[in-house]
């Protein structure tokens, strides 16, 4: 019989090759091909139409009652899920390595196993001992949540057959698990494929929510196979920097719930406690009116977030070579925008070191943001505050026109609810006059004038 042939599969597009090399040939990334199990050979003798087992067919508009969401306890949680747990969804979950991941879900399912439905945990990276012993540090040890440390797949399914199907399964995490049926050590592409599909197979069929805990790759994407993303119904993020305190809980991809929703928490001694007002976690420490700051207010799926954006202009002597320095925002988009101030508004930053903050750790994408942190630059070369309680909100065209933003009348609403009076954006902003002050800024040059100018 002859050997079969190795083959490795690309875990950012699914792109097969017959020999290993540092960039797949299809999506032309580098050091994503790994090696998976030996492909099968499919003879077309083989007829498929006829021996298997004949599938139910339902209408779509069949009467009866559809599964209804089961809330985890933790508001923050089943906002970004979008209302709760979906019976018979799987869930996957990443985030860096000591982010909290494994504390969100032992709190969460410690509140669902307190109200009476059956959880069990199962963990591959830790014993038994250790997870008791994190849930008494967090007050969770009277929670009746059935703890196991296992990976094997065969183990897991069997042990769940022979109990009643829990209404919560935790995999942490899915990298750890392996099958006796698959060739390869656990974490390869073909031991996560297979694994992933048994336990979501078992989910399916039983009406039980399971969350798959995943590990991410240095640049913060989800280890392991793309078709992982595919087959879940839910892909979350938790995101954080380990030097501030919040916590960010991001939906990426949800069949039953809205996208980009988001819900944030904050780390504590006794866990992650749920923070209801995001806006006052990142606009705390704000006391007086500084040159070369400017809040601007975000959309995170339904919800907005105010968020400070500090900038910093250092004049530097002939010949240095400036710095830009920018964290939580894009650098190219910073670039533009300074091109923009340069062509369109005449100011002159080529010879100034220029630095980018996005208070509080937060990242921001939204190009709404352009006229917030055009404004912070600006003042902070004048060395004049902004007026103060104002927000500041619009996208920056390339010509230096301010173009209109999706969601305007609730960001600004958002705004006047926390005390701010004024705000300063495109001319055309629906619902903008009922929630505060507001002056409709056509052009970045009007922007430039206005602080320059100090009116």
């Amino acid at each position: 019989m002859a050997k079969p042939k190795k083959r490795y599969v690309c875990q950012a597009c699914g792109g097969v090759s017959h020999r290993w090399q540092g960039q797949c040939p299809d999506c032309a990334e580098w050091n994503t091909l790994a090696e998976d199990a030996p492909a099968t050979v499919f003879s077309m003798k083989h007829d498929l139409s006829s021996g298997g087992r004949a599938v139910e067919f339902v209408e779509l508009d069949k009467p009866g009652a559809l599964p209804q969401r089961q809330p985890t306890g933790l508001a923050e949680f089943d906002r970004a899920l979008g209302g709760g747990l979906v019976p018979g969804s799987a869930i996957l979950l990443g985030g860096d390595p000591g982010i909290g991941k494994s504390t969100l879900l032992l709190q969460a399912a410690a509140r669902i196993a307190r109200e009476g439905r059956g959880v069990v945990y199962v963990s591959g990276e830790e014993a038994s001992g250790q997870v008791r012993m994190r849930a008494a540090r967090l007050g969770l040890s009277d929670a009746p949540v059935k703890l196991a440390a296992a990976t094997g797949v065969r183990d897991i399914l069997t042990s769940l057959g022979s109990m009643d199907a829990p209404g919560l399964l935790v995999i942490d995490s899915i990298q750890t698990m392996h099958s006796d049926t698959i060739e390869g050590a656990p974490g390869t592409v073909s031991q996560v494929r297979g694994c992933a599909f048994e336990l979501i197979r078992y989910a399916k069929e039983n009406g039980v929510a399971l969350v798959l805990v995943g590990h991410v790759t240095k640049d913060g994407s989800i280890a392991g196979p793309r078709v992982l993303e595919h087959m879940v119904d839910v892909v979350m993020s938790f995101e954080g920097e380990r030097s501030h305190q919040y916590r960010i809980l991001r939906a990426l991809k949800n069949r039953f719930g809205a996208v980009d929703e988001i819900g944030v928490f904050a780390m504590a001694g006794e866990g992650l406690e749920e923070v209801d007002n995001p806006s006052m976690l990142f606009l705390s420490g704000r006391d007086e009116p500084m040159a070369g700051s400017a809040v601007f207010p975000a959309i995170e799926g339904t919800r907005p977030v105010l968020v400070e954006i500090q900038a910093l202009i250092v004049r530097l002597q002939s010949g240095a070579t400036p710095r830009r320095a920018v964290v939580g925002w894009d650098n190219g988009r910073l670039a533009m925008l300074l091109a923009v101030l340069e062509s369109r508004c005449g100011l002159n930053f080529s010879a100034a070191e220029v630095y980018l903050n996005v208070a509080g750790g937060y990242r921001l994408s939204d190009p709404a943001a352009d006229l917030a942190v055009a404004a912070a630059l600006v003042s902070a070369m004048a060395d004049k505050p902004l007026p103060p309680r104002s927000v500041w909100l619009g996208e920056v065209s390339l010509a230096g026109e301010i173009r209109p933003v999706a969601h305007g009348g609730l960001r600004l609403r958002e705004a006047a609810k926390l005390g701010f009076d004024r705000g300063f954006g495109p001319v055309d902003v629906k619902g903008a006059g009922s929630a505060l002050a507001y002056d409709g800024l056509g052009q970045l040059a009007n922007l430039v004038d206005r602080i320059i100018g100090n009116s």
